[in-house]
């Protein structure tokens, strides 16, 4: 998922440079004078794949194609909790569902053109959906809710969404017909998988061409190993100031393939403006006493963790899991990741400053009311190893081979072994660990993994990662890599989703945290920490602003 395409996480030994003059991201002084115009230059050592909204799914990719298309709903592009907004886009208003929660009914905004000059229609919607199987898109199983699109999962050729998916191009209007209640639908929505494209774009991928969109820029260029441009829309006009506002500069200029040593020697002389990898640890010292202002330490809404398979010795077992819980050294992995600037530890699914967070650690020494992870408890760890009958057993670690993840692989290794059990780790490239981890038929005992927001709900986190439906045997686009699937945090889920669906919002929370708390307390996975992001920019940007969903809003800082 999304998360396994985040920026790399810095390993900084020193971390504790960043606390002098690091800038943390706020909202933009309603004084300040921006001035629009001029090339905001953009630095990145790859590039973000297809250019295909309904491929894309890369954090980089993400914050580019916020600028360059709209779906009918959006997330208020703003810095802080703001940024979790959901805001009309294309569609005149957000609608109540109807039906007990199955149909929602849009009405599009008149006279907003693609950047082709071509006029949104609604029937284009059908289209945008179709591709997610015919294409595929990686983020499919979001729609398959929609009448008619769980048969075309299985057979795109043939897909139909004539009753799931109804437009009407004369009055304008989309409305969507759901098999079941799905309180998150207008999220999904916001995604840019389901960003309006003309209804003539191909049922295939697109590659490196970007279809034309609605947002303020369009893609000019794109050579992936090299540069993309991106220019302003010159048929875009502000239809929402929330959702769609005019970006400053002119130009986004991003520069492919330098190394993150070069993209920070490059912002230093002023040649370049941001950068989307992490600053490099031996560059910090400089970064932090020279350019303080020009950092940015912002909270993100994810974890890193470690999945247990639960249906697999001795992880079958919810003292053996449990044990691991109590063990883990959260302090050693954070220090790993970069130090408490750049990472909090935690013991829970749900990260901090999320709807239905509320802060629960029973995994330490001195467990209290504030929820805060003080250190190992391993005489709790090996009591419960011995109780659980599994003490001797033999458990392999799985892991990447970048410097964090082989380093966090390792740590726990030798925690198990410390507790009772004989442990190995087994590396895989990064490009590979993640899909293979989630499939059951590799019976991976114990995977290193991270998990990021696709959208700022709990059941992203709680539904996504440990729900009965999002484990698929078999598989390697299984989620929940624990295989863990219990009634009581389904039955929660299920009444968190519905309190929503009531637009009882408080009350859903409660919910959600309860759910968070069974799912903390059966333990299939270890929660290690939750990270911060570092962002580094050139004296010359003026107004930056970090929202939760999108990161840094480059189209909404100017550049002198």
């Amino acid at each position: 998922m999304r998360g396994r395409w985040h920026r790399a996480a810095l390993q900084l030994t020193f971390a504790a440079l960043l606390l002098a003059g690091c800038g943390a991201s706020r909202p933009a002084d309603p004084q300040r004078t921006q001035t629009s115009g001029g090339t905001m230059i953009l630095l990145s050592s790859a590039n973000w794949g297809s250019a295909d909204p309904a491929l894309n799914y890369t954090v980089f990719g993400y914050q580019l194609e916020s600028v360059m298309y709209d779906g009918l709903a959006g997330f208020q592009r703003a810095a802080g909790i703001a940024g979790t907004r959901l805001v009309p886009d294309l569609a005149a208003s957000l609608p109540s569902p109807t039906d007990g929660g199955r149909t929602y009914s849009f009405k599009l905004r008149s006279g907003i053109r693609y950047s082709d000059g071509q006029p949104v229609r609604a029937s284009d919607f059908v289209t945008v959906i179709r591709r997610q199987f015919t294409v595929p898109g990686p983020a499919n199983s979001f729609y398959t809710g929609i009448v008619g699109a769980a048969r075309c999962a299985s057979d795109p050729a043939r897909c139909d969404l004539s009753a799931g998916v109804v437009a009407n191009d004369r009055t304008g209007t989309v409305t969507f017909h759901l098999t079941a209640p799905d309180p998150e639908f207008l999220d999904k929505l916001a995604l840019p998988f389901a960003a309006a494209v003309p209804g003539a774009t191909p049922a295939r991928s697109t590659g490196f061409a970007a279809p034309p969109g609605t947002g303020p820029y369009v893609l000019q260029s794109y050579e992936p190993d090299r540069q993309a441009v991106l220019v302003r829309n010159r048929y875009f006009r502000v239809w929402s100031g929330a959702a769609q506002p005019d970006g400053y500069p002119n130009v986004i200029d991003v520069k492919i393939g330098l190394t993150p040593d070069e993209e920070v020697s490059q912002i230093e002389d002023g040649y370049a403006d941001w950068m989307a990898d992490q600053p490099p640890t031996g560059r910090m010292s400089d970064l932090s006493t020279i350019y303080g202002t020009q950092l940015h330490v912002d909270p993100q809404p994810g974890l890193y963790y470690m999945a247990l398979n639960v249906n697999l010795r001795p992880f079958n077992n919810v003292d053996a899991r449990r044990a691991i819980s109590y063990a883990v050294n959260r302090e050693a992995d954070v220090g790993l990741y970069g130090g408490p600037t750049l990472a909090v530890p935690s013991c829970q699914v749900l990260p901090p400053d999320f709807p239905g967070y509320a802060p629960y650690c029973p995994y330490t020494v001195h467990p209290s009311v504030t929820g805060t992870w003080v250190g190992q408890d391993l005489a709790t760890a090996r009591r419960l190893v011995a109780a659980s009958g599994t003490a001797g057993a033999a458990v392999t670690v799985y892991g990447t081979t970048d410097t964090l993840g082989r380093s966090i692989t390792f740590q726990l290794v030798q925690t198990l072994d410390s507790i009772g059990y004989h442990a190995k780790a087994k590396l895989l490239g990064n490009g590979s660990e993640y899909s293979y981890i989630q499939n059951s038929r590799n019976r991976v005992q114990v995977g290193y993994s991270q998990w990021y927001e696709d959208f700022p709900a709990a059941s992203d986190f709680l539904n996504v990662l440990l729900g009965c439906g999002y484990f698929h045997r078999g598989s390697d686009a299984s989620p929940n890599i624990s295989g863990f699937c219990d009634r009581g945090l389904q039955k929660l889920i299920a009444q968190a989703s519905r309190l929503e669906e009531q637009g009882r919002t408080a009350a859903a929370d409660q919910v959600w945290a309860a759910a968070d708390r069974r799912a903390t307390d059966l333990a299939p996975i270890v929660t290690l920490f939750n990270p911060k992001l570092v962002d580094f920019v050139s004296a010359r940007v003026q107004g930056y602003e970090y929202d939760p969903v999108w990161g840094f809003l480059f189209d909404l800082a100017s550049v002198r």
